[in-house]
């Protein structure tokens, strides 16, 4: 019967025991007859990486450096952008609060110096993290690393920069050490509704307006917290296999930058407040760029 014939089956029963057959024997072979499948993108995509990894020194300063930062040349320029906002933030005056006399009691701290001065902050903000790349790129020889980090650390330092002043000049919170800067020779004197009326050094007067928040703080937590997730990634700090001594490596950039903060509120050029905010500050441009 034509029933009978058709019924029979036998192409797809070929085809499934070829099919099945062909699972088990895999199956047997691995364990796991997905993984015998071919996907040519990722195997390419594989293939590319294998040949970067085992090919360094391919992408040197001399062969490409130009290529690259022409190609980045809007990030170079937004760059300049942020320093040119940084200098006019530096420039304008800041909010001059309302400090009465029986609020100088908390600005009545000694005028003393900086244990680590103003021309240390792009030193230890910027500097020693570009020591610590370029010992990268000398081993590894890699144009577009060298370049990349060196961009996202600037970015790290001058956005942060750029809020912390801007915040500086809307709050204009007084220094600790406000009543030195404000009356050198000791004799306060007030207005008729109560407020101060300096006579010392006008651009003494106007840092002392500009202590929240911590400006070394601020620096100190962008360009080393940087360099923190830097080495983390590069040294595989966090790879799972207990390297102690590879934490210790990434914690100390960050421990360098709290002894920063810590000596603001011991020279008595910022109050505690200003050093956490300025540490907090950091945390989102430092993460993402």
């Amino acid at each position: 019967m034509p029933w009978q014939d058709f019924g029979s089956t036998s192409c797809f029963d070929n085809f499934g025991g070829s099919f099945w057959s062909q699972r088990k024997n895999t199956s047997a072979g691995t364990g796991d007859w997905f993984s015998q499948l071919h996907f040519p993108l990722i195997e390419f995509e594989n293939h590319q990486s294998e040949m970067w990894e085992s090919q360094p020194g391919t992408h040197t300063v001399r062969s490409h450096g130009v290529r690259v930062a022409t190609t980045h040349m809007h990030d170079w320029l937004i760059l300049l952008v942020l320093r040119l906002i940084l200098i006019v933030l530096n420039v304008i005056h800041p909010f001059y609060r309302f400090v009465g006399k029986d609020m100088m009691s908390d600005f009545k701290y000694p005028l003393k110096s900086s244990t680590v001065p103003p021309w240390a902050v792009p030193i230890y903000a910027i500097i020693m993290p570009l020591i610590v790349f370029l010992l990268f790129y000398l081993r590894r020889r890699d144009v577009y690393d060298l370049h990349h980090t060196i961009l996202g650390l600037l970015f790290s330092v001058l956005i942060t920069a750029v809020l912390t002043d801007a915040i500086k000049d809307a709050v204009g919170r007084p220094r600790p050490d406000f009543f030195w800067r404000c009356f050198p020779d000791g004799k306060d004197a007030y207005d008729q509704w109560g407020n101060v009326v300096c006579h010392g050094d006008k651009s003494v007067i106007r840092q002392g307006h500009k202590s929240f928040p911590s400006g070394h703080t601020s620096w100190a937590f962008a360009g080393l917290g940087f360099l923190s997730l830097y080495l983390a990634g590069k040294i595989k700090a966090f790879d799972g296999k207990g390297h102690v001594a590879k934490l210790c490596v990434v914690l100390l950039p960050l421990v360098i930058a709290s002894l920063i903060g810590i000596s603001r509120v011991n020279d008595y050029r910022h109050h505690w407040q200003d050093v956490v905010a300025g540490g907090f500050l950091v945390l989102p441009t430092s993460i993402s760029c």
